[in-house]
């Protein structure tokens, strides 16, 4: 178990696909994401798509490499594929193909260098986990 992990989520059954043919990127997140979610990694969206039948799906995270592999009407197929499934597109600050899939309908983007709460931060948001609210206690 990794250290920030909040144990309730770790036994709620969410499900998340990295489409990514950058395997460096894929198994950063996927080790972000690994503690929280069942994360399935593929390489392209007709995996994706394929391996996602008969499954309950939560969000997928769309990397740069499968943008500019597939172009941008990747995110297009995604959602016809998998209706209501949210896309968070990643990749480097400033790509313009992450603009142009969130032009197309991908709910958020995670820009590189990725931190390990802004990542879990922004798939929480997308598969409707609240967030974990402290109030620091100050005594004295």
């Amino acid at each position: 178990m990794q250290i920030g992990v909040d144990t309730q989520r770790a036994v709620e059954s969410k499900r998340a696909f990295i489409i990514d043919s950058d395997d460096i990127s894929a198994m950063a997140l996927q080790f972000m994401l690994a503690d929280e979610l069942e994360v399935n990694v593929v390489t392209c969206s007709a995996e994706a798509i394929g391996r996602a039948q008969g499954l309950a799906l939560d969000v997928i995270l769309l990397g740069a490499s499968v943008i500019e592999a597939e172009g941008t009407a990747v995110v297009t197929r995604l959602q016809a594929a998998l209706p209501g499934v949210p896309v968070i597109a990643c990749g480097p600050a400033g790509d313009p193909g992450i603009a142009q899939v969130l032009a197309l309908g991908a709910r958020s983007a995670i820009v590189r260098p990725y931190k390990v709460e802004a990542v879990r931060q922004r798939v929480n948001a997308q598969i409707g986990r609240r967030a974990v609210l402290t109030i620091p206690v100050v005594l004295g």
